[in-house]
């Protein structure tokens, strides 16, 4: 192929990725402690995926609160003490050649923890623990948390952050329906609902001066939930307030027998890039070379949100180039095994 959509370069802000190919934010549950700390693991994991070329890694979603994980196991960045550890992260990855992002995350009611997790009302998940509904000014700390976490990610030597606002976790829980039942300013009119997002924004913003992304669930898969014009009204909402591209994912919010077919978020990606005229990121069962082409040459995407694939396949873009016919330049050290045959 003589003109790789995939393999070209994107900018996005202040940064030019070297592709289009952006490993997905994947949890490990990897944390040894109840303190939030990368360790050897994560620096094996990522630097792995550099190692193999993606243009964008996303590191999992980590948590601006101690309360706000899903699990005992999950990254964290709550605490200026996580910021040697993210810095250790960042600077391996910088080193081969790719950019990295974080996913700023507040599970919510599906804070699988000892204590009492917190949502916008107290409607539990099916099968957890009924959340406490958040007063106004713990809604305020939260908020803060978000600006805080962004400090400690500019700190620590990201380059992209990403809001968790998908899966059934807290932000998502404020935007949907489906589990906001408040009568405040923060409950009601879609309008009201986007307003924790809004803060959110807004605190990261007086932080962070770099590419921000925001992750949503575009299909809840609930009659009663968030539609996809809602979807386009928060995405044109978000691009107003500075969010550079949208991450295009479903679900969580209700539980869903959800028919995942390839390519199965693509539409919404799509739909949100015309109506909102925002750049999106496709993702789910994105799995070969001629998959990613088509989505991004039919400007159905901008960027394409790899995930599983690169658990099975950390040289994924190696794979991909093969399978396109594009000759991409591997680490010095690995020319002799990346020559195509």
């Amino acid at each position: 192929m003589k003109d790789s959509k995939l393999f070209s370069p994107y900018t996005i802000g202040n940064i030019t990725l070297k592709n289009r190919i952006v490993m997905s934010p994947m949890c490990m549950y990897s944390v040894t402690a109840q303190d939030g700390k990368l360790n050897n693991w994560h620096y094996t994991h990522y630097t792995s995926r550099a190692v193999g070329q993606a243009g964008l890694i996303i590191v999992e979603a980590s948590a601006v609160t101690p309360g706000g994980r899903i699990s005992y196991e999950d990254a964290g960045i709550w605490d200026d003490a996580h910021i040697t550890n993210l810095t250790h992260l960042t600077t391996l990855v910088h080193e081969q050649g790719a950019h990295i992002g974080i996913q700023l995350a507040h599970a919510g009611r599906k804070a699988q923890l000892n204590e009492t997790p917190v949502a916008p009302s107290a409607v539990a998940f099916e099968g957890m623990k009924e959340p406490a509904a958040l007063t106004v000014a713990e809604i305020g700390e939260i908020v803060k948390a978000f600006g805080a976490g962004a400090r400690r990610a500019k700190a620590a030597g990201f380059d992209v952050i990403e809001i968790h606002g998908a899966h059934g976790y807290l932000i998502n829980e404020f935007l949907s329906p489906l589990t906001n039942f408040r009568d405040d300013n923060y409950g009601g009119s879609k309008e009201n609902r986007y307003r924790f997002l809004e803060e959110i924004i807004t605190a990261i913003r007086a932080e962070w001066d770099g590419p921000l992304f925001c992750r949503i669930s575009a299909n809840e898969y609930a009659e009663g939930g968030s539609t996809i014009e809602d979807m386009v009204y928060y995405a044109q909402r978000m691009k107003a307030q500075g969010i550079d591209l949208i991450d295009c994912s479903s679900g969580g919010v209700a539980p869903a027998a959800i028919h995942a077919y390839p390519g199965y978020q693509v539409r919404a990606a799509d739909i949100i890039r015309k109506e909102a005229a925002i750049a999106t990121g496709a993702v789910g069962l994105i799995t070969n070379g001629f998959q990613a082409e088509e989505i991004l040459a039919n400007e159905r995407a901008d960027l394409v949100f790899i995930a599983r694939a690169f658990l099975r396949d950390p040289y994924w873009p190696r794979t991909a180039a093969y399978e396109l016919g594009v000759t991409i330049t591997p680490p010095q050290q690995y020319v002799r095994g990346w020559r195509q045959a």
